[in-house]
């Protein structure tokens, strides 16, 4: 296991941040996949924009208490 891993500050704000951008990154390829379908009547159930915006918000907010965190050294 990687020595970062071992603070809180890891455990607790850097692997969800990490998870978030996952799912904006999922989510921008699915709203990409729905701009360009080929059928405009096929419309899907997923708001993939709104789910990328608050994925990346939430990435945000987890990545700057990580960084609060790496900064205060706990």
């Amino acid at each position: 296991m990687p020595a970062f891993l071992d603070h809180d500050w890891a455990i607790e704000f850097l692997l969800p941040a990490l998870a978030c951008v996952a799912i904006a990154l999922a989510a921008a390829v699915g709203d990409r996949r729905r701009l360009r379908r080929r059928d405009p009547d096929a419309v899907g159930f997923m708001p993939w924009t709104t789910v990328s915006f608050f994925a990346s918000a939430g990435a945000l907010v987890f990545a700057a208490l990580a960084f609060s965190g790496w900064r205060a050294g706990s």
